[in-house]
Formats: structure tokens, sequence, C-alpha cells
């Protein structure tokens, strides 16, 4: 070969005409190709064997019994054999990557109608009304579920499929890993040329030495090598087989924690007026709704009160009213006894109690209302939430006065006000709405009605809401309904001596807060980080193979040759290859041709360094 430094590696373009082509690992996680071991006739052998730990490919399964014996008993055994087979198959078949994957995009599609759809256990209201709209698609969505999606029978089927999918997949997949890691790099096929990526060379350097030098060389480049017969196998990538088993153990694990969250879940909603308090029991909740295992006991003993909100807001420009400050100063303790401890809670940074989150929803504004019968005697004062109407703050809502009244003639009978808060008022001849969040000038609408506001009917009524049926309009001197706009410290006279309606000066501001237990949550996140890590791994980590044979060659000189065998169709293998070849030449460089191999053998070229990112069939 002369002392030109002949370490160019060879990919399979070049390889061509030597008939067929060695093994890559063929089709990712499908493992070596069968034909191309056959045509091989055993030349690659173990060493292109295992590059993967997925399993094999089946072809569509003909008859498993084999030919039926006659007879009673002849049947009977070729029934068994036939339902084995087949129950093995469809194992096979559920436990592939294929099947696993088109049953996470089942998962994926059959949760879309859960967030399309009302949802019964979320929102019962608005599934009653989905059915009073839709009198064809109600009963047709129920039939099917999807009311209540994440609890019917096929979603819990796709669920429960795809997750004995990953474990009949990872189970054996992990032990097959654990007997590759405690092995060793197969040795060398007989034939290096029909492998993707070679290289050749004669050197004066006897072939234990070289050999032992090849062994240094890819154990520094963190190979796992070792001495095979004439030739080192190594073998690096591991990582990637890692990465991979880790994303389906990340998986499960997130479906794990998503159904142990779905479970034992538990979300509550409770609206507080400034110098008000809640304690963390089902009680107190406005609306409160769980999941199926939830048990009241898994509520953590707490209780907080709101001392303040405070909110700013832009006051010019294209961003005009939008919030800048928006939180809530609490007071909280853990337990019966637990200390008091303060805590802002704004909208993005929540109260956290063990496994729970207290978070901020929403705000408006409470007027205190001071409320006088006949005789001047005071039968209702507190602060009253109203619900905000748009992003100005303009809030409806009701007062409701029960107990306790009586007019001028000692009639007992209720007292019911449609109500309307206008923080900022424009004035007389402007819109009745507020024109800014702030209480820039607070204005309270009223209308008052008397009779029997139906709160002893024992139907469900909403406290926002006033239930006018039974109940007559205020008249004023003009006949006209009673109604009024009142400025803090205004009183409003009912007519014929029935008492008053006071807006007091002290106006008070509420907080919405959402408590939400959500048990899988952290394990959630850390399958998601997993899976991330894991997918990452087993993209770009390449699984590959190196064999250095040296032998003595029929004129006496040492023949080296490298070959390399990667899990997929990369670059990187003949790139990797021509590097270590080249290391491995500078220590035992080219012998000098000799007069006979002068004349059978052509003067190589130079050699060229493989292309960056050179494709290889």
């Amino acid at each position: 070969m002369g002392t030109t430094r002949d370490t160019d590696v060879r990919t399979n373009d070049e390889n061509d005409e030597n008939g067929d082509r060695g093994n890559q690992g063929g089709k990712g996680d499908e493992g070596v190709r069968n034909d191309s071991a056959a045509r091989d006739a055993g030349d690659l052998g173990d060493a292109g064997a295992q590059l993967s730990t997925a399993p094999r490919e089946t072809a569509m399964p003909g008859s498993f019994g084999g030919a039926r014996p006659h007879g009673a008993t002849g049947w009977l055994v070729w029934a068994g054999r036939e339902a084995i087979g087949w129950a093995r198959w469809i194992w096979r078949q559920l436990t592939s990557m294929r099947v696993a994957l088109l049953l996470l995009f089942a998962l994926s599609l059959g949760a879309i109608p859960g967030s399309l759809i009302p949802q019964s256990g979320t929102d019962e209201t608005k599934v009653a009304d989905f059915r009073a709209q839709h009198t064809t698609l109600g009963p047709l969505y129920e039939k099917l579920g999807l009311f209540h999606v994440y609890s019917s029978a096929w979603f819990s089927a796709i669920y429960l499929l795809l997750f004995i999918s990953l474990i009949g997949c990872i189970v054996p997949r992990t032990w097959q890993f654990v007997g590759q890691l405690r092995g060793r790099p197969p040795r060398a096929p007989r034939v290096l040329t029909r492998l993707p990526a070679y290289t050749t060379w004669r050197t004066e350097a006897g072939p234990e030495e070289v050999r032992e030098e090849a062994l240094k060389l890819l154990k520094k480049r963190r190979f796992r090598a070792h001495p095979a017969g004439d030739a080192v196998a190594a073998e690096k990538g591991y990582l990637r087989e890692v990465g991979n088993l880790a994303f389906h153990i990340a998986l499960i694990v997130m479906l794990v924690a998503f159904a142990w969250g779905q479970l034992f879940k538990s979300e509550g909603n409770k609206l507080i007026v400034e110098g008000d308090g809640f304690a963390n029991t089902l009680t107190q909740y406005d609306d409160f709704k769980s999941g199926s295992l939830f048990d009241t006991n898994d509520l953590e003993p707490f209780s907080f009160g709101l001392k303040d909100f405070t909110g700013t807001y832009e006051e010019t420009g294209p961003n005009r009213g939008t919030p800048r400050t928006y939180q809530a100063t609490v007071d909280y303790s853990v337990g019966a006894d637990g200390e008091e401890k303060k805590k802002t809670v704004k909208v993005n940074q929540p109260l956290d109690i063990d496994d729970s989150k207290v978070y901020l929803t929403a705000h408006g504004y409470a007027p205190v209302v001071t409320v006088r019968n006949g005789k001047g005697d005071v039968v209702y004062r507190q602060a009253v939430p109203l619900l905000p109407l748009d992003s100005n703050s303009t809030s409806t809502g009701a007062i409701k006065v029960m107990d306790g009244y009586e007019d001028a003639k000692g009639k007992r009978e209720q007292l019911g006000f449609q109500a309307f808060f206008l923080p900022a008022y424009g004035g007389d001849g402007t819109a009745v709405v507020s024109q800014f969040p702030s209480l820039l000038n607070p204005v309270l609408n009223l209308a008052a009605y008397h009779g029997d506001l139906g709160v002893d009917a024992g139907l469900p009524q909403s406290v926002y809401q006033l239930e006018k049926k039974n109940m007559k309009e205020y008249k004023n001197s003009k006949g006209k309904q009673l109604r009024e706009n009142l400025k803090p410290g205004e009183t409003m006279q009912l007519p014929n001596g029935a008492g008053s309606v006071t807006f007091e000066k002290g106006i008070k501001e509420w907080a919405n807060f959402q408590v939400t237990r959500q048990p899988g949550a952290g394990w959630a996140l850390v399958g998601a980080f997993g899976a991330i890590f894991g997918l990452a791994a087993s993209l770009f980590i390449q699984r590959r193979r190196v064999w250095v044979r040296a032998v003595t060659g029929p004129d006496g000189v040492t023949v080296v040759e490298m070959a390399g065998l990667g899990r997929s169709e990369s670059a990187k293998v003949p790139e990797e290859l021509g590097v270590l070849a080249g290391h491995l030449y500078d220590l035992h460089p080219g012998a000098p041709d000799t007069p006979e191999t002068s004349s059978e053998t052509p003067t190589p070229e130079p050699p060229a360094a493989p292309a960056e990112g050179a494709e290889t069939k």
C-alpha cells in the first residue's frame, strides 16, 4: 500500500460492488432485518443482532395449530394450539410500539370532547342548558358518554389498554436490556467488508500490538471494548435505549398520576368579603366538586381570613383599566392550634398548604347597606357582594331582607332590592355603567320590592338573583317604580312610611378564592420531564459498534481492518470510524509497498474525510 495514509472510510454507496449490503440495524426499533441476515448467510451473526430491545415484527398469523389430526382429541389439541397462538399474536400486537402510539393518539382525540362539550362533573347547569337547547344531540351525547368523557367506559378502555400496552412493552425490553448490559459486545463478523463503514491498511506492527492499542483507544473514547479472538469488539450509545425505556416509564408515571389526580382531586370556590374568613370544611364552600374516591377527611385542616384586597389599574393609554396590582392579603393558620401567618396571594402566586393550593380568581365590591323598618329600627346591615358584569366592575346583585321587617302598620313581610353598583359613574345623562374599575365616583342604583321572596318554599335560589314572582314594586309619588341612585351616605325612603335604605360610606371589597387539591400533580410533572429527556436521548444518541481486526497477511505484514455498524442510518458511524482509524493509523502507520504489491495493487488516492452530515443509505 505504500506509506500513504489510507484510512478513508467507505460507506454503503462505495461498497455496492461487494454484493449484498451489511445490516445497519434496519428500521430503528424494528431490529435487524431478517432478509439481510439471510443474505449475509451468517456473516454478521451476533454482530448485527440486539442493537435494539424492540421486538421483531411478526407476519399476520395463519394457522397456529398446524395440521388438524382426525378425531375429537386431535381437534381439541389443534383448537388449544390455535387459541394459544392467537392469544400470543394479539399480545404481541398490543405491546408493540405502533399500537401504543395509536392508543396514545386515540386518547388525545378522546379528550377533545371533554374540552368542547359541557361536563356533568364540572358544570351541571351548562349540561342542563345544552340538553334543553339541543333536543337531538343531547340524548345522543348522553348515550355516548360525552357529558362525562373522563369517566366513560370507552375512554377508560382506551386508557387501560394504553397502560397495559406500555407495561407489556417495557418489562421484557427492560430485562433484555439488562442482559445486554451484563454481556459483552459480540465478536467481529467473518467478513467485515459487508458492514456499512469499513477501512483497512497494512502495517509493520504486530497484530497483538495493534489490538492492544485499539483496545486502549476505544476505551478512552468511552466504548465498552474487549478482545475477541483476532479482533477487538466495542460498543457505544447504550443511553439511547435507556432514554427509550425512560420515555415509556415516564408515560406510565404520567398516566398513573393523571388517574390518581382525577380520582382523589377536589376543587371548591369561596367568595370572601374583607374582614370575613373561611375554614376548609365542605359546608364552607360556595360550590365544590371532587373525584369519585375523594373523602372529606382528605381536606387539609386550615383556615384563612381576607384582611385586605389591593387593586390598581392603568389610568391612561390603550390599556386603560388593565390591572397593575391585583393581590389579596390574608391571615392563615394550619390546624386547630396553628400559628397565624400572613401571606399575599396573587393571581399566579397561590397560597400553598400541604397538597392544597389557594388561588385568587376574582374580585368585586360589596357595598354596605342598612335597612330600617317603619319604626326606624335596623333590620338589616351588612356588606352585600355584587358580581361584576364587565371589566370596569359594573356590578349587579340582590339585597334580601328575610326576617324582622314590619311596615308602618306592623305588617310582616319581606323586602328585596335589585342592586346595580357603579364604582366610577359618569354622571347624569351618561350610560348607567362604570367608566373605570376603581372607586372614583361610586353610585348604588336600587329598585325596591316587597312581598314574598320565596326563600321559605324549600327550593334552591341564587343569592345574587331576586325572585320577583311573589313580589310587588314600590311606587314613587308619580306612580312609577321606585328606583334611585345613591351615593355613599345617602338614604332612599320607602313610600308610606315603610322604612328606608341607606348606602353607607364604608365600601368593602371581596375576593374569590379557588381551593384545589391535585395529589398527583407532582408525579405528573416528574413524568413529563422524564418523558422529554428520555425522548431526547432516544432521538439524538446513536448506538453503534466498532470492530478492529489485526491479522498477519500472507506476506508476513499485519493487515488491519476496521468496521462500524449503527442502529440507524446515520453519517455518524463512518465519521466516527474515520476519526478512530486516523488515531490508530498515527500509532501504527502503513507499511511500505513491496514490488509484488505495487504491481498488483494500484497506488491509492489520498484519503478524503467524510463530509459533515453526509448521508448513507
